[in-house]
């Protein structure tokens, strides 16, 4: 998926995937899929798609700044 924000093209097929979470089943629809991504200049952005109550009902990005990405990681990570 690509997704113009501002001045900036965020684009998952030329990204490289940092963490990746899914909550939920197949078919709830509150469940979800996120994905942390990072652009080759170092820029962090989130993915993130699910069902129609879930946070994603439709396919989204979202940039992410460093200190966010951070309290990502350690929430999703450990």
């Amino acid at each position: 998926m690509k997704q113009k924000i501002g001045k900036k093209t965020y684009d998952t097929d030329a990204s490289e995937v940092v963490c990746s979470t899914v909550r939920g089943t197949w078919g709830d629809p509150a469940g979800y899929e996120e994905k942390l991504y990072r652009t080759d200049d170092g820029c962090y952005f989130l993915w993130g798609y699910g069902g129609e109550t879930s946070p994603y009902p439709t396919e989204k990005i979202t940039r992410l700044a460093r200190a966010k990405v951070d309290e990502y990681l350690s929430r999703h990570q450990g």
